[in-house]
């Protein structure tokens, strides 16, 4: 099990995501008000504090989360080694993995803010299947 961290959103793509008190997940798009939502396998992003906590530690102290674009914060959970189609819930909304990395695109915000950036190798991408709202501190059940 493992535990959100932070709910982040933001108004376009490819930028820094800002956190938001309350999250809702809606059905086959992905979280509300969010660039990236929409009808295709990346509705959603998660990053592991864990993997943040790495990139501090190779000299970048500041950042904060969302500074990878990524809409879910986790703690508690090695993300990246959840097999694509996993299921697994936040609070009453159950979510899938549906890409594990991706590739980098160029002149993302993140990676010229750090010069390097995380998320290629260690977020993950998932689509939503039952909505519902999310916030800081729900737990997250890894089911299948």
């Amino acid at each position: 099990m493992g535990e959100v961290v932070d709910v982040n959103i933001s108004l376009k793509k490819g930028v820094i995501k800002t956190p938001v008190e309350v999250g809702n997940l809606i059905e086959d798009f992905g979280l509300e008000n969010d660039a990236h939502g929409g009808n295709w396998h990346r509705q959603i992003s998660l990053l592991a504090e864990e993997s943040i906590e790495k990139m501090r530690k190779m000299g970048f102290p500041e950042l904060k989360d969302g500074d990878f674009a990524e809409n879910i914060t986790t703690r508690g959970l090695v993300l990246h080694e959840l097999p694509v189609g996993t299921k697994f819930s936040i609070g009453d909304t159950l979510l899938e993995v549906t890409q594990i990395g991706k590739k980098c695109h160029k002149g993302c915000a993140i990676k010229e803010k750090v010069g390097s950036c995380i998320m290629p190798t260690e977020g993950i991408f998932a689509k939503v299947l039952k909505g519902g709202p999310i916030k800081k501190g729900d737990e997250i059940k890894v089911l299948e």
